[in-house]
């Protein structure tokens, strides 16, 4: 049996916090290259310039790449050789939370409870995803999420009798719908299966997933490059100006479900979907 100290937990979470705020994750940042060069509209094009710029002075000066800093999701990997002393996993997580967003002066943007909505001044308490899994590491993944993107996300209810295309039309009503809203170009993660919890947790998940690194499954990675060229013919466009680049990047992430359901989910990020990982 491995014994980490909760105070461990709590410094990696404060760290990655100001990381995932700060440096946008190098596939993403290809891929908005990637969009520049191809983008035929100039204010799209210009927009996306912008957006580089941006993102290269957070970097250079140790800024966060955008004012709403997020509410901070953290999925914890705990394996099952670990004890963690000194603390409890919860407690250590959100002290790493407050830390990191308090000295990293980060916008705190949590209200503890939503309709007495007064500011908790720390970005407590975070929404946390514990799994057990073989092993004695413990892996961390922090991924701040702005409420601009996250307001625009959906989830349907759809009956087993529901076809591919009828997911892709969902998607791109989504993407529609939300138009400049959720800043794009956006990442969209897409959960399938489960039931109505869990397929919005996939979607999530799939949001953490690295940029350019498709589904394992052939099924679904050629479900994602068919959602995301539908998408791209949206022409909402950079910031909603118009263009051939809506969409960013497009993953599913799909889970067994019930044989009289089909749950669908989609979780928009904006583009500067953010996230970083370390491991203890």
């Amino acid at each position: 049996m491995r014994e980490i100290q909760a105070q461990a937990i709590t410094e990696l979470v404060a760290k990655l916090c100001v990381e995932a705020n700060t440096y946008l994750p190098e596939g993403l940042k290809r891929c908005i290259y990637a969009a520049r060069e191809t983008e035929e509209n100039p204010l799209a094009r210009a927009i996306l310039g912008d957006v580089e710029e941006n993102f290269t002075i957070a970097a250079e000066k140790g800024l966060p790449i955008c004012q709403d800093t997020g509410m901070a999701v953290v999925f914890l990997t705990l394996g099952q050789e670990v004890h963690v002393v000194g603390g409890g996993i919860a407690d250590a997580v959100n002290a790493g939370v407050a830390k990191g967003y308090v000295e990293g002066k980060l916008r705190c943007s949590v209200v503890a409870d939503p309709l007495r909505r007064v500011n908790t001044g720390d970005n407590t308490p975070a929404v946390l995803h514990v799994r057990l899994v073989p092993g004695d590491s413990v892996d961390i993944t922090v991924a701040p999420k702005g409420f601009g993107s996250e307001n625009m996300s959906k989830i349907k209810m759809f009956t087993p009798a529901a076809t591919k295309e009828d997911i892709v039309d969902f998607v791109a009503d989504c993407v529609k719908t939300a138009g400049s809203n959720p800043c794009p170009p956006v990442v969209v993660g897409v959960g399938l299966g489960g039931d109505f919890e869990s397929c919005a947790l996939a979607a999530k998940e799939a949001l953490c997933r690295p940029v350019g690194l498709h589904n394992y499954d052939t099924f679904y990675a050629a479900l994602e490059e068919e959602t995301l060229a539908r998408l791209n013919e949206l022409d909402v466009g950079p910031q909603g100006f118009g263009g051939s680049t809506t969409a960013l990047w497009v993953a599913f992430e799909a889970r067994p479900t019930h044989i009289a359901g089909l749950p669908c989910a989609v979780n928009m990020g904006c583009h500067v979907t953010r996230h970083a990982s370390g491991s203890l």
